[in-house]
């Protein structure tokens, strides 16, 4: 199963582009809307990485952290997913004020 490292790898690297990106922001807004993105990017992470580990070793043990990563993972996934909507909806407003003003 090569597809969960190649998720693994991307959704990591989109979560650290996030992250640096979050630093080049200077409005709070648009930082809290690319921290969410952020956290959709370390679900998809965790969730891939809790999937692979217990496809690859299929043990008890195994079992167990896969759980806990996909709980974990699908948390921040949905938070992530949430807190997007919602200061989405923020910044459409934010530009359509903008562009009437």
């Amino acid at each position: 199963m090569v597809i969960f490292p190649i998720i693994i790898v991307l959704s990591f690297v989109i979560y650290f582009y996030f992250k640096v990106a979050i630093w080049r922001r200077k409005d709070p807004l648009t930082q809290e809307y690319t921290n969410a993105k952020a956290r959709i990017a370390l679900g998809i992470f965790m969730t891939a990485f809790g999937i692979n580990q217990y496809a690859a070793l299929q043990s008890k043990l195994a079992l167990y952290i896969c759980i806990v990563f996909l709980l974990f993972g699908v948390t921040q996934l949905v938070y992530g997913y949430k807190t997007t909507r919602f200061y989405g909806k923020q910044l459409k407003e934010r530009m359509e004020q903008e562009s009437t003003s």
